[in-house]
């Protein structure tokens, strides 16, 4: 069996979502096998409880083939962490898989991970892999056990050494796009151009922004599985950066499927891209705000 991907687990100071997310991964059939590499965030304030409860609970963490705990004195922001915490992992390893601290994975979560990586490792096109995904119309009638999208996933998704570090972290490759561009960039959804302005106007710090960016630029695609291998769980108080939506609410793998088949021609299926990018479109924003 090819080496597993290391598992990169980033945290921060909800320690409710952190147990349950731990709790969730722990009963992967492949956690015993695996690496778990966690990087928790240091507190904004010196005296923050919640940040230390988080730091206390992670010690306790086993259930793993060996867990590393990577605790920051200051608070780096969710961007700088995943940037720099992913980077440092794929100097040693040549793929990982990346969780943060609110996402409930189902027990064949690490299998269809592995497996897709694996697969897709010498295949420069495919540029992530993703375990979750939306609850799609056009899903019930798709025989294959994946699909394919122009847009990166940041709940629960996995990459290859060579394909990240070749991502402008920096955004000096970043300009503003034309209207062809735009039209093209908005296959992925149509927030994804607001996003890139304001991240080149500095309104916003996020690198799944920059890593979408990178992918659409080179006409990468992202590998999603039929039924979501992951189910976010962060739309409490502390959550930073999601708001309270039901247009990514979806339906968790039951988990006992743990071999999946993938296809080396890279065909898109236009009925699942037009869902995808419904879910991303003024209406349906209109919808979940009348909610």
């Amino acid at each position: 069996m090819p080496q597993l991907a290391p598992i990169v687990l980033f945290t921060f100071n909800r320690i409710s979502e952190t147990r349950a997310t731990v709790n969730a991964l722990r009963k992967n059939f492949l956690a015993k096998e695996s690496d778990l590499f966690i990087f928790s965030d240091g507190p904004k304030f010196l005296d923050d409880k919640k940040v230390a409860g988080v730091h206390n609970f992670i010690d306790t963490i086993s259930g793993f083939k060996s867990v590393t705990i990577i605790k920051s004195s200051v608070n780096k922001g969710l961007a700088s962490s995943i940037i720099e915490g992913v980077s440092e992992i794929l100097k040693t390893y040549d793929s990982v898989i990346v969780l943060e601290d609110d996402l409930i994975s189902s027990p064949n979560f690490l299998d269809f991970m592995n497996q897709a990586l694996e697969f897709y490792r010498n295949n420069p096109m495919v540029f992530s892999i993703s375990g979750y995904t939306m609850d799609l119309p056009g899903l019930k009638n798709n025989k294959k056990d994946y699909y394919l999208g122009y847009r990166a996933s940041s709940w629960g998704w996995g990459t290859w050494a060579d394909r990240w570090t070749k991502v402008d972290w920096d955004s000096n490759e970043f300009k503003p796009l034309s209207w062809k561009e735009k039209r093209n960039f908005r296959k992925g959804g149509n927030d994804l151009p607001r996003m890139l302005n304001n991240q080149l106007k500095k309104k916003i710090d996020s690198w799944a922004i920059r890593w979408v960016y990178h992918q659409f630029k080179i006409g990468g695609l992202t590998v999603f599985p039929k039924s979501s291998k992951i189910l976010s769980v962060g739309f409490g108080d502390d959550a930073t950066h999601t708001k309270k939506t039901r247009r990514f609410d979806t339906v968790l793998d039951n988990g006992k499927r743990i071999h999946f088949e993938f296809d080396d021609e890279l065909i898109l299926n236009p009925k699942l891209l037009k869902d995808f990018r419904n879910k991303f479109s003024i209406w349906s924003r209109i919808k979940d705000r009348i909610w």
